[in-house]
């Protein structure tokens, strides 16, 4: 017997309508959780190699969010693509599989909390399934069909899986964002689409203006904003995606470390802090957390200031 908990036996209310009534808070990031477990990310899979090798580590990982304060778990499906899974041997079915299995476990882990929460089912961008750090760049060189063609099966399985959105995350361009709105039409699940960016434009370097602007109107999107990126980046960005989109802005930044590609090392200090949330929510953000290197203690953080402020 499946044991895994509903969408409606967790949440009283749908995603988009907790959003306009407060502020909701998102996990951190699941590889640093991950690599606190002990876990051995290395290979080009990711995180999502655990799907299939320990995925009692991905639990284990959702749940310590879930105790820290996290309303909103998302799930280990950024990297885990049916292309990747079949370079490592893994075939369709089973793939499907794992893709739905991530949502389980995000499922099951929030569970542990005992109280409201929302799963966010990952849809990364298609760098990240090359893992050379092309989702930091965009313009691959793809057509906005050739995108729509690999994206569309991912998130059908994962729509299929039952989450309660769908985050469309880690975007680096407007012609990857323009595919993944169509991939998703017609999909019975809500979305996310968030950005990651360099100072005041997209990774590829596009007006963040238009890029937030690309989901206004759109009904499905519930949210819109950034990702992944420096927190300084995030603070400016809120303001801007509030207006161009007329949406609530979801932002979840990192923690203001740098990754050395040669070096194979995070340099430089951690520029995250809690009281930024402050900021953010003024600017129009709903839905606020952290990304790479943000773990389950500044999510706690996160959790009191918001408590404190109702």
């Amino acid at each position: 017997m499946d044991t895994t908990p509903t969408a409606e036996g967790l949440a009283g209310r749908t995603l988009g309508e907790a959003l306009a009534e407060g502020t909701v808070l998102l996990d951190g990031g699941l590889s640093n959780q991950l690599e606190a477990q002990g876990c051995d990310l290395s290979d080009s899979l990711w995180s999502a190699r655990l799907l299939a090798d320990a995925p009692h580590q991905i639990e284990a990982a959702h749940t310590a969010y879930a105790r820290a304060g996290a309303q909103v778990l998302i799930t280990s499906s950024y990297q885990a693509t049916f292309e990747g899974f079949a370079r490592h041997g893994i075939g369709p079915d089973r793939a499907a599989a794992l893709l739905a299995g991530s949502v389980g476990a995000a499922r099951r882990a929030g569970a542990v909390a005992g109280r409201e929460h929302w799963v966010a089912a990952s849809v990364g961008p298609y760098g990240a399934m090359l893992a050379d750090g092309s989702e930091y760049r965009g313009r691959y060189g793809l057509t906005v069909r050739e995108l729509v063609r690999f994206h569309r099966p991912r998130a059908r399985t994962l729509a299929e899986a039952r989450p309660d959105v769908l985050a469309l995350e880690t975007v680096p361009d407007i012609v990857e964002a323009e595919a993944l709105l169509e991939a998703v039409r017609g999909l019975d699940v809500p979305v996310w689409l968030s950005y990651s960016i360099k100072g005041d434009r997209t990774s590829a370097g596009q007006p963040l203006a238009d890029a937030f602007g690309l989901a206004a109107g759109v009904e499905q999107v519930v949210a819109v904003g950034v990702n992944c990126c420096d927190p300084d980046d995030a603070d400016r960005a809120v303001e801007v995606a509030a207006g161009a989109s007329g949406k609530p802005v979801v932002v979840y930044p990192n923690s203001g470390e740098r990754w050395d590609a040669g070096g194979r090392r995070w340099t430089g200090g951690e520029t995250f802090e809690a009281d930024r949330v402050r900021g953010w929510q003024r600017a129009g953000a709903r839905l606020v957390g952290g990304c790479c290197r943000v773990g389950p203690s500044a999510i706690a953080a996160l959790a009191d200031r918001l408590a404190a402020g109702g």
